[in-house]
């Protein structure tokens, strides 16, 4: 992974651990895109561009996945996430 933990996740309170290990999981996939996507705009093999793009795409699933498990187990998230969309929908219409 890229990108460090930004927490010990050790010192994480017992009920808030599978939040944590989900946002770093989230984390990681985004880590993950960011770097395959990197790569395939770098190559001009277009099989390489093609694969890397197709595993980024893959990748960005596993972010849906973690953020549905985090929706369910953060139901502050979930509030603050519905917030922002609406603030983006009144600023964008």
């Amino acid at each position: 992974m890229l990108s460090a933990i930004p927490i010990n996740l050790d010192k994480i309170k017992k009920e808030n651990l599978d939040k944590e290990i989900l946002r770093a999981g989230i984390i990681a996939e985004l880590d993950a895109i960011n770097l395959y996507e990197q790569m395939a705009a770098l190559t001009e093999n277009e099989v390489i561009k093609r694969v890397l793009l197709d595993i980024a795409k893959e990748e960005k699933t596993h972010v849906g996945e973690f953020q549905a498990l985090l929706l369910i187990n953060d139901k502050e998230q979930k509030k603050e996430l519905e917030e922002g969309k609406k603030e983006v929908d009144e600023l964008t219409d």
